[in-house]
């Protein structure tokens, strides 16, 4: 497809035929927000900038939770 764009989340290869934020992509997931760091193209994403940063062809962005424990 022609609008069709390819990314890697945390090692796994996805494709999504629309234009998909950040954010949008965290909350398909089911990422708790409060709890994680998420990196875009090798860089540190601020939450602020989520809604703003479309998926774009060949992306990669990792996302890290933070686990509480003793």
């Amino acid at each position: 497809m022609p609008n069709s764009k390819h990314f890697v989340l945390n090692g796994e290869e996805y494709s999504t035929d629309g234009d998909l934020t950040l954010f949008e992509l965290i909350n398909y997931f089911d990422y708790d927000t409060a709890l994680l760091v998420l990196e875009y193209n090798n860089l540190i994403c601020l939450k602020k900038n989520w809604n703003t940063i479309f998926i774009q062809n060949n992306d990669k962005i990792e996302i890290v939770t933070i686990v509480g424990g003793g």
